[in-house]
């Protein structure tokens, strides 16, 4: 569907585009039912409408006005592709990627469709679907470096190794010092268990930035040593980039009832919740939303900025700190809280024989400590990273811990924590007390 210079509907949507742009969303809602009054059936005016829906949190709004937009227009690829994206966001993958697929056909050249094609791959996590494109884009424009380089990541999930290493070499044959590709080649030789074979690699990335953290971290996978913990600079982009649809791909997607339970725990053991909690690793505020509103004060803990505009949106936090967990729990002074937890957050945080005796000592005599741990083999390492690049903790070691910080007693249960890729990821719940 093409304008026209003359075209009577453009400065409508010229207008709401703009109004939507600047988050005017109530104007934006007068001049689209104003076009709409006029042009009952333009699929753009429902198409914007639904981009106004979304972004003022009404999702059955949205769906219902992009519906519309493909009902008039079932070939139009801009209102399809509007579509797909909603449903990608939703984590409605299967139609997301069918709708994808259709806007590809469509508009075969267009790289800013294949852009969008492949993010909803990525977002569905169809790597394969996402190589078949990327190849298409390369067709389209031989050797973008940018197109090159997200293959090559994507074909290293994949496991297809040796051709994203030819991919890496060329890239780097080309521009020796690209910091991007010299990372990709190292996380490849990692996820393909040949760790020794990047250390050329991170020594060349730490030539160039010695203070690097991310590259230190990745010297010491070379070199076959298990890093304490992963660099702050790793995790928070991880985070950052999936907050808009974590609640809905952790609860709905991976079975992830650990904050609910929880709260329940605390719950119990706090009736009237007169309490002080402190979140750590609150992420989008799941635990909070379950607990409710506390007689006394509530406080997350994330890296990640994005997380934390979406905790805050439960409006039961009383402040956020975007800071590392481990120095959170060294500045915070003593015996100021009931409770802490961390749920889902030590898997990231590494070696803990700072971090308990820390929550031992900001605990109010009687407090409670309670966290989550991947659980490694009984007879392994205290700590293992594994390949998702999570830390697994053995119970004993850390039964241990706690009870060398002073904590007395220690409860351990041992629960299923999520699904992975349909199956159970096994670990346990500490629920330590500070004696009174």
């Amino acid at each position: 569907m093409s304008a026209t210079a003359n075209d009577p509907t453009l400065p409508f949507l010229h207008q709401a585009r703009d109004q939507i742009a600047r988050g005017d969303l109530s104007t934006a809602a007068k001049t689209l039912n104003k076009a709409l009054q006029k042009w009952p059936r333009d699929p753009r005016v429902f198409m914007l409408a639904g981009v106004m829906a979304e972004k003022s949190g009404n999702l059955p709004g949205a769906f219902d006005a992009l519906r519309r937009a493909v009902t008039f227009a079932p070939d139009w690829a801009p209102g399809l592709l509007e579509l797909a994206l909603l449903l990608a966001r939703t984590n409605q993958f299967p139609e997301a990627i069918s709708t994808a697929e259709k806007v590809a056909e469509l508009e075969p050249k267009n790289l800013k469709v294949l852009a969008h094609v492949v993010d909803i791959a990525h977002r569905a996590s169809h790597t394969e679907m996402a190589v078949r494109h990327l190849r298409r884009g390369l067709e389209l424009v031989p050797g973008d470096a940018t197109l090159r380089r997200t293959l090559a990541q994507d074909l290293s999930t994949l496991g297809q190794t040796p051709e994203a290493l030819d991919l890496w070499n060329a890239l780097l044959a080309e521009t020796p010092d690209d910091a991007q590709a010299l990372v990709g080649r190292v996380q490849t030789w990692l996820a393909s268990g040949k760790p020794g074979n990047a250390l050329a690699d991170t020594t060349a990335l730490l030539r160039q930035a010695p203070d690097d953290a991310v590259y230190q971290y990745y010297d010491q996978l070379a070199r076959g040593e298990t890093p304490a913990q992963q660099p702050p600079a790793l995790i928070r982009p991880l985070f950052d980039g999936m907050a808009e649809l974590y609640d809905l791909h952790m609860v709905r997607g991976l079975q992830y009832r650990l904050p609910q339970q929880v709260a329940e725990k605390v719950t119990a053991l706090y009736p009237d919740k007169k309490i002080n909690v402190l979140d750590l690793g609150c992420g989008t505020g799941l635990l909070g939303l379950y607990l409710g509103p506390l007689d006394g004060f509530l406080i997350g803990v994330d890296l990640s900025t994005k997380m934390v505009e979406q905790a805050a949106r439960h409006q039961v936090y009383d402040r956020f700190h975007t800071v590392n967990l481990h120095d959170a729990l060294r500045e915070t002074p003593e015996s100021l809280y009931q409770v802490i937890t961390a749920l889902d957050v030590f898997i990231y945080a590494g070696e803990l024989s700072q971090a308990v005796p820390d929550a031992w000592r900001i605990l109010t005599p009687g407090g409670h400590l309670v966290f989550s741990c991947e659980a490694t083999s009984k007879r392994g390492a205290t700590m293992v990273l594994q390949p998702s690049g999570r830390y697994a903790h053995k119970r004993t070691h850390i039964e241990k811990l706690c009870k060398a910080a002073g904590f007395k007693p220690v409860a351990i249960e041992e629960v299923v924590l999520r699904l992975e890729i349909n199956e159970p990821v096994m670990g346990f719940v500490v629920t330590a007390q500070k004696p009174v």
